[in-house]
């Protein structure tokens, strides 16, 4: 089969298109045909070199995200059938073959059935960041209707997918976005204030939406200095998830408001084999809020193959995408 593989850590320069044998079948899998996967910057960042401790063996595949045809079963798979059109994050960490290539081997707890009302393509793009989405949200901070949810970074990848599945449960949805020219998307993605933070700092937007109590659920997807932001917009007893801990602060505001802090970090089950039959229910669950009309990924209009990978990432590396970045796998014209 066709593939893109690294045979070390780099820039986009490393990937290289050739031909390896395909997966073998082994107990509990299923050998995927792929159709599309996404650029997540996790992929970018296991590329190159920035978390060793995760990558696969080099010559490595990457990539996790995928959409395609269940081609083989083993035996004791029995709740697919050979044809079902599937989706799911399964690949591309240590130990487990990834998405850029014509077929791949995944755990079939990992995955589920694709939402009916989109296409192979547009499902590529919501496992990773649906799923950490959804734990953020409702695993970690049990959100319901009746609480106020802050999302930092409302039209990223994570956060496009939060603002919609906030709203899925009827919760007062507020959200950060960087450029002025993304408010009218955050709004039509269902958020019910978006706060533009150039325009507006912590303090001020917390006393104009809640005239200073703050916000019940706090979901951070950016992480680093903007924490000690969302510490300071929670409100009192209130819950402040991220999705990127990496980074020193003070905990005392936590302590002063009786706050509790939560971190996601998604690709858990795939790298500990612990908790995988989640992500498959997860994505099941996701599939019907999509077939209710109440979730859809953004995805950019650009259109990478197998064959432009490297432009792939250099595009998402370069912060112009406006939504998530779609690789087709095309086995007649890679």
């Amino acid at each position: 089969m066709k593939t893109q593989i690294i045979k070390k850590f780099g820039d986009v320069s490393v990937f290289q298109l050739t031909d390896i044998p395909k997966p073998s079948l082994k107990p509990g899998h299923v050998l995927i045909k792929v159709h599309a996967t996404s650029v997540n910057q996790i992929d970018c960042k296991i590329r190159s070199g920035a978390v060793p401790d995760i990558a696969p063996a080099f010559p490595a595949v990457l990539h996790g995200d995928f959409s395609g045809t269940i081609e083989e079963m083993a035996t004791d798979v029995t709740d697919f059938k050979i044809g079902d059109e599937v989706y799911g994050c399964a690949g591309g960490l240590r130990g487990l073959g990834g998405a850029l290539a014509e077929y791949m081997l995944a755990d079939a707890k990992l995955i589920a059935k694709k939402p009916k009302s989109l296409s192979l393509m547009e499902a590529a793009a919501l496992p990773l960041v649906s799923i950490t989405a959804w734990e953020a949200l409702f695993d970690k901070a049990h959100l319901n209707k009746q609480k106020t949810v802050l999302i930092h970074g409302g039209v990223g990848g994570v956060g496009h997918i939060a603002v919609q599945l906030a709203k899925s449960v009827g919760a007062k949805v507020y959200t950060t976005v960087v450029n002025s020219e993304d408010i009218a998307l955050a709004k039509k993605l269902g958020a019910d204030e978006v706060i533009s933070v150039k325009e507006e700092d912590a303090e001020k937007y917390v006393q104009r939406l809640t005239e200073g109590r703050g916000f019940d659920v706090v979901f951070d997807t950016v992480g680093g200095p903007n924490l000690d932001h969302s510490f300071f917009a929670t409100a009192m007893n209130g819950v402040v998830v991220t999705t990127a801990a990496r980074s020193t602060h003070d905990l005392t505001p936590l302590h002063n408001k009786g706050l509790s802090l939560h971190v996601v970090f998604m690709l858990l089950p795939m790298l500990t084999h612990q908790g995988r039959e989640m992500h498959g229910e997860i994505l099941t669950k996701l599939a019907e809020i999509v077939d209710q009309g109440k979730l859809k990924p953004l995805i950019d209009p650009k259109h990478f193959t197998l064959k432009t990978v490297n432009e792939a990432h250099a595009y998402l590396e370069s912060g112009k995408a406006k939504g998530k970045v779609i690789l087709t796998i095309q086995n007649e014209d890679n």
